[in-house]
């Protein structure tokens, strides 16, 4: 089985509405970071897909996190990024997220902003020239259910 084919198989454990939200989300970002390789984890909480120059995960820019009821973007190195908006949510010493209520938060010029300044920043930066590639990186026995409980 392929990584894509792999990948297929983590996003159908989701909502329709996730896995629709996911794949536009997805295809915005492969455009904004062309060359970028994709590293997945179907990890205990969330199907992250990091992006980042290569397989070296502590180089990844952002991610997009899917959780049961919204996708989020993080960056990893978000803490000292300039959000003169207050985009960002988070406290630890490092990463920053936001909530993407859709697709089209990404075309917002404050999270656009936030994006191209760590695609800007990166110590390593992810070259335009390579093609893209996907890395199954890990895929935890044990996870949260992906989809909400029924009533919630």
């Amino acid at each position: 089985m392929t990584p894509r084919q792999q990948f297929e198989r983590f996003l159908a454990k989701y909502d329709p509405a996730i896995i629709a939200q996911a794949k536009k989300v997805l295809s915005k970002v492969r455009k904004m970071a062309p060359g970028a390789t994709e590293l997945v984890y179907d990890n205990y909480n969330a199907l992250v897909v990091g992006f980042g120059p290569g397989e070296r995960a502590s180089e990844a820019v952002f991610s997009i996190v899917l959780y049961p009821r919204y996708v989020g973007l993080c960056f990893l190195y978000g803490k000292g990024l300039p959000d003169p908006a207050k985009r960002l949510q988070g406290s630890g010493n490092q990463v920053r997220w936001i909530r993407l209520e859709s697709p089209s938060t990404l075309e917002e010029p404050e999270v656009r902003e936030l994006i191209n300044v760590a695609l800007h920043r990166a110590k390593v930066p992810i070259d335009p020239k390579q093609t893209g590639r996907m890395i199954i990186r890990s895929v935890s026995k044990k996870q949260r259910p992906r989809r909400p409980a029924k009533g919630k």
